[in-house]
């Protein structure tokens, strides 16, 4: 028996995130169909998706910088959302290109 190792994306989510991936598959992709299992609208459902897309696209960039890296795992933990996590990234990047005015 051989143990398997996560991915880095899937490692980092949380049970509840996991637990959506699993429905979604489950309803074989249907939003419609784990709206109702939610009992919340459709846009609820792919605003949620969105969210998770968004964290599993910061989880799988590698980044040596450990300020970046930190602002990742902030979004990755739901601590800062997504967009704010991005604007901290780059106003970071074109301070140290020094392109900040």
């Amino acid at each position: 028996m051989t143990l398997e190792v996560l991915p880095n994306w899937m490692a980092n989510l949380a049970d509840e995130d996991l637990a959506f991936i699993k429905r979604f598959v489950l309803a074989s992709g249907s939003l419609k169909e784990v709206a109702r299992e939610y009992s919340v609208t459709y846009p609820t459902v792919r605003l949620r998706l969105d969210r998770l897309i968004e964290k599993i696209r910061l989880a799988e960039q590698s980044e040596q910088e450990p300020y970046i890296a930190l602002i990742r795992r902030l979004a990755v933990d739901e601590r800062i959302d997504v967009d704010a996590a991005q604007l901290l990234i780059n106003e970071y990047k074109k301070l140290r290109e020094g392109k900040m005015q």
